[in-house]
């Protein structure tokens, strides 16, 4: 068996004196692990790096076998972001939020989101926007998409400002005001109603995203929010007090 493919590093571990095992997420594959001979070399290490994009070919002589992979660098994006704790802080925190979806199952949509969402860790000040929606649409692909579309107790598509913790749905200020305590906070940028968002918003995002990837995703498998999104979010915050 074999394919060749473009894709984003996630990971990447030794395996004896001078191999590793490459973690890659492409386009029509998904997430998949390959043996790198020779990936501690000097001249792969600086491309097998999480965050990176190689074109790959991936061969094995039976499909549930690890296989081997050939890779050559096509984007290197590691190396400008070294000197952002920030922004290196969302790479990692994206690149490891990837390694949640199953193994060889295609998630196209978000394999083309995580390409917009790197693309901007790279040239765009918002991206910490991005990433929120990323993890929204993370949450989709996992089973677990909210419904912002409307008012859950209404049905109105006005005035949304909240969400459910136990639906996952929108609720409007009007319904939802005697239960405002406690109703998690939908930031007007998620709506697409807000241009440039207050990093306050960006905040209140990841708070969204992060109560149901805890309630949904981490909790039953019994993990925790990975350590570099903690970061970020902390850095986050230190950027507005």
């Amino acid at each position: 068996m074999q394919w060749s493919e473009d894709g984003v590093i996630l990971s990447v571990r030794k395996h004896g004196e001078s191999s590793a095992i490459v973690e890659l997420f492409t386009r029509s594959q998904g997430r998949y692990l390959g043996l790198v001979r020779g990936g501690r070399s000097r001249r792969l290490r600086p491309i097998l790096q999480p965050g990176n994009s190689v074109a790959a070919n991936w061969r094995a002589r039976l499909a549930e076998h690890l296989g081997s992979m050939d890779v050559e660098a096509s984007r290197v994006r590691v190396a400008s972001l070294i000197d952002d704790p920030l922004r290196l802080a969302g790479l990692s925190t994206v690149t490891t939020l990837v390694q949640l979806v199953a193994e060889r199952e295609p998630h196209e949509r978000l394999y083309d989101a995580l390409l917009l969402v790197l693309d901007a860790l790279e040239h765009d000040q918002h991206w910490v926007a991005l990433l929120v929606r990323w993890e929204l649409g993370l949450l989709e692909e996992l089973g677990f998409g909210l419904d912002l579309s409307s008012c859950a107790a209404t049905g109105s598509q006005d005035d949304l400002i909240y969400v459910s913790p136990k639906s996952g749905r929108a609720v409007s200020e009007t319904a939802g005001a005697p239960y405002a305590q406690r109703l998690l906070k939908l930031p007007a940028f998620l709506l697409g109603r807000q241009g440039s968002p207050e990093q306050s918003d960006v905040l209140l995002g990841f708070t969204l995203t992060g109560y149901f990837l805890d309630r949904h995703v981490f909790g039953p498998r019994g993990l925790t929010s990975p350590e570099p999104r903690e970061r970020m979010i902390s850095k986050l915050k230190r950027m507005i007090d």
